[in-house]
């Protein structure tokens, strides 16, 4: 009996992006191009973004599961204190990586264990300490929903989805791009493969050789 080619045997990979909800607090939104930066070099993808005032009436609502906490008044009266940036965003494992990004709750803990986290560099207490995120993936479809009410994002494709669409709309292309790649051996690769896709974009819109000009009336 013949065995199955290796490539029958692998499990197709299979892309799963998430969303998260990101927040730069008012003691640290004139670190916001610092934070974003961050953000984007840490693979994320910016989806939407919003500067805007929370009310405390707003803040109590936003973060309702604290209710009845010790601290519930303090948070709502920071939260509200000063303009803050929702920032709604995209990549692999998002809820997990920005957490990890951010860093312990507590700025103060943060700078004992993990330095160079969002927390340690631009926080200063338990309650001020800079960002926020969300905690699961429920949360992050609520919280995303209040701070964009009237955004629609657009299913981001993901398994099979994902997939399909890359088979049919983008592998055709990128794998004649990194045939002609391998055997021209250019000394910047990803230079010349950016410029090679430019110009053989599919959806490239076409453009007549035999121009034709008016002349304006006298």
């Amino acid at each position: 009996m013949e065995c199955d080619s290796p490539q029958k045997q692998m499990p197709a990979p299979r892309i799963f992006v998430e969303r998260t909800l990101a927040l730069i607090k008012p003691d640290a939104i004139h670190k916001t191009d610092e934070i974003e930066d961050l953000i984007l070099q840490s693979g994320f993808t910016i989806l939407l973004k919003r500067r805007l005032q929370l009310s405390p009436e707003q803040c109590s609502d936003f973060y309702a599961e604290h209710y009845g906490k010790l601290h519930f008044p303090h948070l709502t009266a920071f939260m509200s204190s000063g303009p803050v940036v929702a920032l709604a965003l995209a990549r692999h494992q998002a809820i997990a990586t920005w957490k990890a990004i951010m860093g312990p709750v507590s700025s103060i803990k943060a700078r004992e264990t993990h330095p160079d986290c969002l927390r340690a560099r631009f926080g200063t207490c338990d309650l001020r300490n800079a960002v926020h995120g969300s905690e699961s993936f429920s949360a992050a479809e609520r919280e995303i929903r209040f701070m964009f009410p009237n955004s629609v994002i657009e299913p981001i494709p993901m398994g099979d989805a994902a997939k399909d669409y890359l088979s049919r709309y983008v592998n055709p292309t990128l794998l004649t791009g990194l045939t002609e790649l391998s055997k021209k051996k250019p000394l910047d690769p990803f230079t010349w493969l950016a410029d090679w896709l430019m110009k053989n974009n599919p959806n490239k819109p076409k453009i007549s050789d035999g121009a034709v000009v008016e002349e304006a009336a006298v």
